[in-house]
């Protein structure tokens, strides 16, 4: 199994009703240290309740903390989590906040020069300190995944161009990658050419784009697989994405093809899509099932 160092946002998720730990780097780590791997985080907590509860979070995973930095001027990270009727969310997210505020430690160097995966997203590069911080790290990452997360008013053309031209995997959902495409005006009508444009302008061999209920689109050395989504009903989205990228991640880097990849990712994808939280327990027997339904 592979070596995995995770970098960005650690928080809560906060509901009308309840309160998860989350992020994106963190459901991520979360659901790649499940399949088996040896996952690594890099972020920063407050000195607080929450922080501690994050960090027992990752303990109860197996997941690697000594990556995680404790902060005593700002408090761990929060975002107010609206659903609409369809469980789509919206965000409102915290700032500043710990994670704002990575630093460049040996510590961190030493994790991400031993790993064979570094994942990424460009919410982290919201503020200077973690940014440089990911940038740094970036030149000692041997394959650099780069998950975007496109979260009004923190990203920019620039910053985003310089993180995809870094990456070796870039991963989007389908609004995203149209969004970005008409930042670098190389808007396409196909979402295929859109795909081969920005493969081809940003050197990057393997893109991968997230269609909602309709599946997703992974483009690999020149070449696609599709997969057309599995029929379930959404409970909430949240995390869904993560653990869809965690999946494809895991099976790409342990030599799977990328056919049965997207198959497992859109499944698992879809099974916490159908449930309450971004980390909800899932055993191989129900992936399967999906599959070969």
């Amino acid at each position: 199994m592979a070596n995995i160092t995770c970098f960005g946002e650690v928080l809560w998720d906060v509901f009308p009703t309840h309160k998860k730990i989350g992020g994106a780097p963190l459901n991520v780590a979360a659901r790649l240290q499940g399949f088996g791997n040896a996952v690594s985080m890099v972020s920063r907590i407050g000195e607080d309740k929450r922080g501690n509860r994050i960090l027992d979070f990752f303990k109860s995973k197996g997941v690697n903390t000594d990556g995680i930095q404790i902060d005593k001027n700002y408090k761990t990270g929060k975002v107010k989590v609206m659903l609409n009727d369809k469980g789509s969310a919206s965000y409102d997210i915290m700032f500043p906040r710990a994670w704002d505020k990575i630093e460049l430690t040996d510590a961190t160097r030493s994790i991400v020069e031993e790993s064979d995966a570094f994942v990424f997203g460009s919410l982290v590069a919201r503020d200077d300190m973690s940014r440089d911080t990911l940038y740094e790290l970036l030149k000692l990452a041997k394959y650099k995944i780069f998950d975007i997360n496109l979260r009004p008013p923190y990203y920019s053309s620039d910053v985003l161009n310089y993180l995809m031209n870094q990456a070796n995997f870039i991963k989007f959902n389908d609004d995203e990658i149209f969004e970005i495409s008409g930042m670098f005006d190389s808007k396409s009508p196909s979402l295929e050419q859109t795909i081969q444009i920005i493969a081809e302008q940003t050197n990057t061999k393997t893109i991968c784009v997230t269609k909602g209920k309709h599946g997703a689109v992974l483009f690999v050395d020149g070449k696609f697989y599709y997969n057309s989504g599995y029929h379930i009903n959404v409970i909430d989205t949240v995390g869904a994405g993560d653990s869809f990228l965690a999946s494809l991640i895991s099976k790409l880097l342990n030599s799977d093809n990328p056919q049965e990849s997207i198959n497992y990712a859109c499944a698992v994808g879809a099974i916490v899509a159908s449930r309450e939280g971004a980390n909800p327990e899932i055993k191989e027997e129900e992936i399967n099932k999906m599959i070969n339904a």
